[in-house]
């Protein structure tokens, strides 16, 4: 397989990351959607990472479908989501507010760098939707004192939670401190430590 995308992305890295966990061999090109732009296309036509390239030579295009993927090509008890309700739409839950932080994350981001009229609006309500979940993920988390989200061992969601907050961090400083959110720092301090996370890691660079 071949990943696309570079390790800053907080969804370039949750994928990265569970093909490492899984043991599953792949190719990283560490490609920037603004200077590697044709180079991303032929694979991708939106230009977006991840994209992940299978060994068949079909194309996925969204983070979470490539776990979906991963997920069935590793035995049941191995799956970083769990298999069984109500655990399992749990973690989906915990993975799509996560997601969605980098999300708004990233549009913020690109607000700040692609307009020279930045939109007030825009941005006030892009640091709503931040903090409100990162509020709904250190209310959860604060409820489960184990080293993981959900069970004895690192899941999706655990990663997906560290990702985005390492992006967020370093793409915004300041804009929310892990000071006011005691679980969710706690927790990504636990999996920043990990092998994995220290491995598949990149710094945040803004695109030129």
């Amino acid at each position: 397989m071949i990943l696309i995308g570079q390790y800053d992305s907080p969804f370039v890295r949750r994928v990265g990351i569970a093909l490492t966990l899984y043991g599953l061999p792949y190719e990283h090109r560490p490609w920037s959607t603004f200077s590697d732009a044709d180079k991303i296309r032929p694979y991708n036509p939106l230009t977006r990472v991840p994209t992940l390239v299978l060994d068949n030579g079909q194309v996925l295009i969204e983070s979470h479908l490539m776990l979906d993927y991963l997920d069935g090509l590793v035995a049941a008890e191995r799956r970083m989501f769990p298999t069984s309700e109500p655990a399992r739409h749990q973690a989906l839950k915990i993975a799509g507010l996560a997601t969605g932080l980098g999300d708004k994350a990233a549009s913020l981001f690109y607000e700040r760098l692609l307009h020279e009229t930045v939109s007030d609006l825009w941005v006030e309500r892009c640091r709503k939707q931040i903090r409100g979940a990162m509020a709904a993920l250190e209310a959860d988390r604060s409820t489960r004192p184990e080293t993981y989200w959900f069970g004895d061992r690192i899941g999706h969601a655990d990663i997906a939670v560290a990702a985005v907050l390492r992006f967020l961090g370093e793409a915004h400083p300041g804009l929310a401190s892990l000071a006011d959110f005691p679980a969710l720092g706690a927790h990504a301090e636990r999996m920043e430590a990990l092998p994995v996370f220290q491995a598949i890691s990149q710094p945040f660079i803004p695109p030129a």
